[in-house]
């Protein structure tokens, strides 16, 4: 006879919510094989994944937080002299 409880615990009920997070890990498992392949087919036909991955994060962002985002995203590069805009103005002043 198995043990309903141990140490307060119980036992069938933990089983089940771990094959079930171990089912969906499976799944998930799946999913990301799916996301990998739609990601090398379209590398394949030329499209840059990186940009594409970049896109998808700001896509799932808010609209003020997006904003929010490539505000500072545009003062940082200013900040490091990454920005080609302050590059052109700086080369047209010399």
């Amino acid at each position: 006879m198995k043990k309903l409880q141990v140490g307060g615990v119980e036992t069938p009920k933990l089983k089940s919510y771990i094959e079930r997070i171990e089912r969906l890990d499976e799944d998930k498992a799946g999913i990301a094989s799916d996301i990998s392949d739609v990601f090398a087919e379209a590398k394949s036909n030329g499209f840059d994944v990186k940009a594409m991955r970049s896109i998808l994060k700001l896509r799932k962002m808010k609209s003020n937080e997006r904003t929010e985002a490539e505000y500072m995203l545009e003062l940082y590069k200013r900040a490091l002299g990454m920005d080609s805009a302050l590059d052109d103005d700086e080369a047209d002043a010399a």
